[in-house]
C-alpha cells in the first residue's frame, strides 16, 4: 500500500470509530437516564419519562432477570435499584470498544 491509500484507510477508520462511538453514547445516555430515573422514583407517567422507559426497554430486555430488582417505598414514590441496567451499559461499553478494535485490526496495513 503506498502512502495515500494508507492515510485514506486511516481517515476511514476513525470516521467509523467515530460513528459507532456515538450510536453507543447515544444508547448509554439513554439508559444512563433510566437507571437514574428508576432510581429517584420518578413519575412513569410522564411522556418524557414514558419515552426513555420504551426506548431503553428494547436495548434491557436481554439482561432482565439476571439480578432481582431492589425496591425502597418512600412517602410518594417507589425507588428502584435496576442492576440489568448497569449490567447492560457495561455490556453495551465492551461491545463498542471490541467493534472499534476488530475494526482497527482488520484495517491494519499489511507489511
Amino acid at each position: 500500500m503506498n502512502e495515500p491509500q494508507v492515510q485514506q484507510s486511516h481517515e476511514k477508520n476513525i470516521k467509523f470509530r467515530k460513528i459507532v462511538m456515538y450510536i453507543f453514547g447515544i444508547l448509554e445516555v439513554l439508559l444512563a437516564f433510566r437507571f437514574i430515573f428508576k432510581l429517584l422514583g420518578a413519575n412513569p407517567g410522564s411522556p418524557f419519562v414514558t419515552a426513555i422507559y420504551s426506548l431503553s426497554g428494547l436495548f434491557l430486555a436481554p439482561f432482565i432477570g439476571i439480578f432481582r430488582t431492589g425496591t425502597a417505598q418512600g412517602i410518594e414514590t417507589t425507588a428502584y435499584l435496576e442492576a440489568a441496567t448497569l449490567i447492560a451499559m457495561a455490556v453495551y461499553a465492551l461491545l463498542a470498544y471490541g467493534i472499534t478494535r476488530i475494526v482497527e485490526i482488520m484495517k491494519k496495513p499489511k507489511l
